[in-house]
């Protein structure tokens, strides 16, 4: 997830990425959670993680019958694009950051 939404913070300007609405190595969107701790905290990483595990849920809950390794891809992708946005195992990289999550 970092290396994918910051380049490990590298794409950062003072913690903020995605047009000042995504924060920290996993850029968590401020539109939709409250940020917690600095840009590359441990506070900030688990809040991360927190949002990744219920996209898991939220994909596993939607996509019952797929294997693990793919409701676990799904949710990835959902982290970036939301779970909305994933729909077929094919195609679940489209609409992410350069439709290649």
């Amino acid at each position: 997830i970092i290396s994918q939404e910051s380049r490990a913070g590298a794409v950062l300007d003072n913690g903020w990425g995605d047009h000042g609405n995504g924060f920290g190595l996993m850029q968590v969107d401020k539109r939709y959670h409250k940020i917690v701790g600095t840009w590359d905290s441990e506070e900030h990483i688990s809040q991360g993680t927190e949002i990744l595990i219920e996209f898991i849920r939220r994909i596993q809950a939607k996509f019952p019958a797929w294997p693990k390794e793919h409701q676990l891809k799904g949710g990835i992708s959902a982290y970036n694009a939301g779970d909305k946005n994933v729909r077929t195992y094919e195609r679940m990289d489209v609409g992410t950051t350069g439709d290649d999550y």
